[in-house]
């Protein structure tokens, strides 16, 4: 949500700024926007609502301005409309501070008024031209002064990038709740929301933590806390290629990040498992520990909520412990039941997604213990829980999940098969099944994507619909709310997931004469039931698309008009490998519908407000 790119050095900084942003397209926005200091030209100014390219063309790709230092930004409107006008940096009134935010300042109302009573005149509707107009009224001839005193007025959430004309030389950055990235260079440094818009010019990189204050000249990045006391900040080396986070040939980032789905699984599970047992050894939760747990909360939302639903069955199964799954924006406010013996597992791609954040530090304070499961090394929730499983996913640039979501679930499985050991729930030949059997999760899957044209073949035929049903039982149940998810963020169709086994308590009177269904039936202790419930909405004129396994073909053929097959496993792993047929179906009915599949409208890759 929102992205910041800051550079200076000797060379034009509009070019990298603006290459910068072209990676951060990915984390959805409405308008974008760049300033630029000059010795001869001063602080210059450009925005544009809409793609980025607008703004390109505005200056012609950075051509038309010159400088050595600027900050860009690519802005998700949340206060004032998308506008040219509302669009980040924004300019205190006396021209001397310019400055992007990702974040909101929640007393922003109170603050406006107060400077306007002071004479200040505000020009957009937006709450972080509050900080530039801030920052401008304390600065006299100390620009760390002005920042600090004008942080401590501000409450809510903010990842900042300032400028100040009396410092031609200079970025300040300033973090609370919001992911900045600072990236060290030969004769220039960065700053960004995400490493991907540095990553061309720059693998030695740090991460800023809540409070800090830090100022970024050409040849050194200084950081402080609050109090202004340096601070000694640990370097991380990138260690994926650029081409990670570049679509390869595809035509879109979607369709590239599903068919790395095999090689991203076999990153996250294989180094984990030595002589056919899981070995989590970046776990400290000890056997002691393990052994005294009275429940699992899984904390998430959108899609890594999905894939606490599903293991909510398995780990249920496996363990024999409660396991509640909460979405994050709920969680915070359900006055949660937990204590010293529950584990809080957070999950978030980017670990920086507000609500999780902000009930990972509840759980906290309530005496849980917690794990974060997250794909962005250094991230807010990797850094504050107790215990942090990375998904090893690398760059996932499609605002709709997918890899990000495999990967989740396979550090969920290696999670469960480790404390099932633990704890003696499984015997060794049962063991010995489930994790032979997790090795051969990503050759399934190769097997699952090689059928990517008669899913194409579907969504062709289906692709026009206005409301699309996927039903299921038990496990098929909780991956069908992933499927649907997926349909409706990227084709803007209609679509829910239901319970199979609730069609008669009010859901089945939504069927009506071609209405299509897709039903998931790959759990095989429930396959006859599932049945029913097909022949129920086939009978009301429901049109069938039924994922299952080979062995119920047959079965399936009379009901269906169309059958995705997937190879057939325990019950703990089919969603791993039915989950991808349901990405490629939204994929390809989005293709057909013409739509943004990667930069799906109103949706941003990572949530970082409320």
């Amino acid at each position: 949500m929102c992205g910041i790119v800051g550079f200076v050095g000797h060379e034009e900084a509009a070019p990298i700024l603006l290459e910068g942003l072209s990676r951060l397209e990915y984390r959805g926005y409405d308008s974008a926007g760049i300033a630029v200091y000059g010795q001869e030209d001063g602080l210059q100014v450009y925005k544009a609502k809409g793609r980025l390219k607008a703004l390109c063309d505005l200056v012609d790709n950075g051509a038309a301005v010159h400088g050595t230092v600027g900050l860009g930004h690519t802005r998700w409107a949340t206060h004032g409309q998308p506008s040219d006008l509302n669009s980040h940096p924004h300019v205190s009134q006396s021209g001397r501070i310019a400055v992007v935010h990702n974040g909101i300042i929640e007393n922003y109302l109170t603050l406006r008024q107060r400077l306007q009573a002071r004479g200040i005149h505000f020009v957009s509707e937006t709450d972080t031209e509050v900080v530039a107009q801030l920052v401008d009224y304390y600065y006299k001839d100390d620009i760390m002064d002005a920042v600090v005193k004008a942080l401590s007025q501000v409450e809510g959430s903010y990842a900042l990038g300032i400028l100040c004309i009396d410092c031609p030389d200079q970025i300040i950055a300033a973090r609370k709740d919001g992911p900045l990235v600072l990236g060290y260079g030969d004769g220039c440094n960065f700053l960004a929301s995400d490493v991907t818009a540095v990553i061309e010019h720059t693998r030695d990189v740090s991460y800023m933590e809540d409070g800090e204050i830090a100022v970024l000249t050409a040849d050194s990045i200084k950081v402080y806390d609050s109090l202004l006391n340096p601070v000694e900040k640990e370097h991380f080396t990138v260690d994926w290629e650029i081409s990670a986070a570049e679509k390869g040939g595809y035509e879109h980032f979607m369709i590239k990040e599903i068919m790395e789905q095999p090689d991203a699984l076999r990153k996250c599970l294989f180094p984990r498992i030595k002589n056919h047992k899981v070995v989590l050894e970046d776990l400290s939760l000890d056997e002691e520990y393990i052994r005294s747990l009275h429940k699992i909360d899984i904390v998430a939302c959108g899609s890594s909520y999905h894939v606490g639903m599903v293991s909510k069955y398995f780990l249920e199964s496996l363990l024999r412990i409660p396991v509640e799954v909460s979405l994050a924006s709920e969680f915070r406010y359900c006055d949660p039941i937990v204590d010293e013996h529950t584990l809080v597992i957070v999950i978030s791609q980017s670990g920086e997604t507000a609500d999780t954040l902000a009930a990972l530090r509840q759980a906290k304070k309530l005496g849980a213990r917690t794990l974060g499961v997250v794909n962005v090394v250094g991230s807010s929730i990797a850094k504050e829980c107790d215990d942090v499983l990375y998904t090893w996913a690398g760059p996932e640039i499609a605002v709709a999940t997918t890899k990000a979501y495999s990967t989740q679930l396979g550090v969920l499985y290696l999670l469960g098969l480790h404390f099932a050991d633990v704890l003696g729930r499984l015997s060794p030949d049962r063991y010995d099944t489930l994790v032979r059997q997790l090795l051969l999760l990503p050759s399934c899957l190769e097997q699952v994507l090689e059928q990517k044209e008669n899913i194409q073949y579907l969504a062709f035929h289906y692709f026009n619909h206005e409301s699309i049903f996927f039903i299921g039982r038990n496990i098929d149940y909780a991956m069908g709310l992933e499927g649907s998810l997926k349909l409706k963020e990227i084709s803007y169709i209609h679509s829910e997931a239901y319970a199979a086994g609730e069609l008669k308590h009010g859901t089945i009177s939504l069927i009506e004469p071609g209405t299509l269904v897709v039903a998931l039936a790959t759990y095989g202790k429930l396959f006859d039931k599932t049945m029913s419930n097909i022949v129920e909405v086939k009978s009301r004129g429901a049109d069938i698309i039924a994922l299952t396994t080979e062995e119920h073909t047959a079965a399936m053929e009379s009901q269906a008009s169309g059958i995705i097959l997937v190879p057939e496993l325990d019950p703990m792993f089919m969603p791993s490998l039915a989950v991808v047929p349901l990405q490629l179906f939204a994929y390809y009915v989005a293709l057909n519908r013409g739509c943004d599949i990667d930069k799906p409208r109103n949706l941003a890759k990572s949530v970082t407000v409320e």
